[in-house]
C-alpha cells in the first residue's frame, strides 16, 4: 500500500465524509457536556465549562528553520536544544526530507546538523537516557513504509544506523520505558493498521517483538503512566475510528483491554497530568473534529468527562506547562478541515478551558516542544491544502512576557 499524501491530509481523508455535516450548519459533534467531576450537565452548564477570562501568554517569532517541513519530529535534548528531523517539504508527491536542524533557545537561532541516513516523514523520535535520539520508521522516498531506524549523537551531530524493526511502520507511537527500552506500537503497515509491537534495547541496539495489541490501530496515542504501564488510546483501525483503549505491562509483555472512551477519536492528544490522570482532548470523531475531552483515572480504571474545548480540533499539539495547565495548539477545525491559529489552556483544577493568544501562523502537522525555561517552541507545519509546509517557528511564553 503506497501513501502518496502527507500524514495530515491522509488523516483528514479518513473523516472527510463526516465533515460534510458542516455544510448544514454543524460545526462538529462532541459528547454531551460534562462537569469537571464527570457528572452529566445540561446545555447551560456546558457553556460554563469554557472560561471567558482574558487570553494569557504571548507568541513571538522564533526565527526560520533551514527548511520548510511538516510531519517532522522535534525532540528536546539534554542540553536544552531542540532537534528537528525529517518531514515533508513540498507537495505530497515530493520526496521527504533527510535534513535535521537544531534550535538553540539561548540564541533563538536554527543551525543545520547532520542529515539522517534515510529521508523520512511520519516517523517517531525518542530521547534515550544517554542523550541520543532514536528515530524509527515513517514514509521514505516513493512513500515506501520504512522499517529502518537510526541514532543521532548530539556530541558529534551525526547519525548512525541501528537494527531494523521487525515490521515497517509509520504513524506509530514510540514510548520510552522505565528500563530505557523503547516500545513501538501499531501504526500504518503495508496492508493497513498494525497490531504488532516491538522493543528497542539501546544497550545492544536490537529490536525484539513483544505482545501484539488487541486492536490494530494508527493515529493513536501512547502514554507512560506513573505505574510503568503504557496506555494506548483510540486511533483508526478496521475501517473505523476507535474508542477502545488498552494497557501494556512491561513485566509480562502483554496487553489488557480497559474500559473505552465515551467517544471514538483519532488524531487526538493525550497528556499525563501531575496527578497521574490522563487528559485526552479533541481528535477526529465519527462526525467531524471533536471539542470534547475526557479524563482517565488509572487508579479507578475509569473515564470521566471534563469541560469541552472552546472549539473542535484534530491533528493539534498539546503540552503540559510548568504550572500544571495544558496548552493545546492549532490543528484542523471541523469547518471543512480549516487550519487553525487558535490556542487554549486546560486547568485541571476547574476542569475548564480558556482561549489564549493565537499563533502568528495557522498550522497543522506542526510540533510543540516544552523548553527548559517553561516556554513552548512551535515549529513548521502547513497552512492547509495548496499552501505547502512552512519554515516559520514561534515561542509561547505563558507568563505573557514579550
Amino acid at each position: 500500500m503506497t501513501q502518496p499524501e502527507n500524514t495530515a491530509h491522509r488523516f483528514a481523508a479518513l473523516v472527510a465524509g463526516a465533515m460534510l455535516l458542516v455544510f448544514s450548519g454543524c460545526a462538529g459533534t462532541s459528547s454531551p457536556a460534562t462537569s469537571a467531576d464527570g457528572t452529566g450537565a445540561n446545555a447551560s452548564s456546558s457553556a460554563s465549562s469554557i472560561s471567558t477570562e482574558s487570553p494569557a501568554g504571548v507568541w513571538t517569532a522564533a526565527g526560520t528553520m533551514t527548511a520548510a517541513r511538516e510531519s517532522h519530529t522535534a525532540t528536546l535534548l539534554l542540553d536544552g536544544r531542540v532537534l528537528v528531523a525529517g518531514g515533508e517539504s513540498g507537495a505530497p508527491t515530493d520526496p521527504p526530507l533527510a535534513s535535521a536542524e537544531l534550535y538553540d533557545p539561548s540564541t533563538g537561532s536554527w543551525t543545520a546538523t547532520g542529515e539522517m541516513i534515510e529521508a523520512r516523514r511520519g516517523h517517531s523520535a525518542t530521547l534515550l537516557e544517554d542523550g541520543r535520539v532514536l528515530v524509527a520508521g515513517g514514509y521514505g522516498i516513493g512513500s515506501h513504509i520504512l522499517g529502518s531506524a537510526e541514532l543521532y549523537d548530539p556530541d558529534s551531530g551525526s547519525w548512525t544506523a541501528t537494527a531494523t524493526m521487525a515490521d515497517a511502520r509509520s504513524d506509530h507511537t514510540a514510548t520510552l520505558l522505565g528500563d530505557d527500552k523503547v516500545l513501538v506500537a501499531g501504526g500504518s503497515g503495508s496492508a493497513g493498521p498494525l497490531a504488532s509491537a516491538e522493543l528497542y534495547d539501546p544497550t545492544n541496539g536490537t529490536w525484539t517483538t513483544t505482545g501484539g495489541m488487541i486492536d490494530a490501530r494508527e493515529f493513536h496515542t501512547a502514554t507512560l503512566l506513573t505505574d510503568g504501564q503504557v496506555l494506548v488510546v483510540g486511533g483508526h483501525g478496521g475501517g473505523a475510528t476507535l474508542a477502545s483503549a488498552e494497557s501494556y505491562d512491561p513485566t509480562t509483555a502483554s496487553w489488557t483491554a480497559i474500559r473505552g472512551m465515551s467517544e471514538a477519536r483519532a488524531g487526538h492528544t493525550a497528556t499525563l497530568l501531575p496527578t497521574g490522570t490522563l487528559l485526552v482532548a479533541g481528535g477526529g470523531g465519527r462526525n467531524g473534529s471533536l471539542a470534547s475531552a475526557e479524563l482517565y483515572d488509572p487508579g479507578a480504571g475509569a473515564w470521566k468527562g471534563t469541560g469541552s474545548m472552546v472549539g473542535g480540533r484534530s491533528e493539534h499539539a498539546a503540552v503540559l506547562l510548568s504550572d500544571g495547565t495544558v496548552l493545546v495548539v492549532a490543528g484542523a477545525s471541523a469547518v471543512f478541515a480549516a487550519v487553525m491559529a487558535s490556542t487554549e489552556r486546560y486547568d485541571p483544577g476547574s476542569g475548564s478551558w480558556v482561549a489564549t493568544a493565537g499563533l502568528i501562523d495557522a498550522r497543522v502537522g506542526h510540533t510543540a516542544t516544552l523548553l527548559a525555561d517553561g516556554k513552548v517552541l512551535v515549529a513548521g507545519g502547513s497552512r492547509g491544502a495548496g499552501y505547502g509546509p512552512v519554515a516559520s517557528a514561534e515561542v509561547y511564553d505563558p507568563t505573557g512576557q514579550s
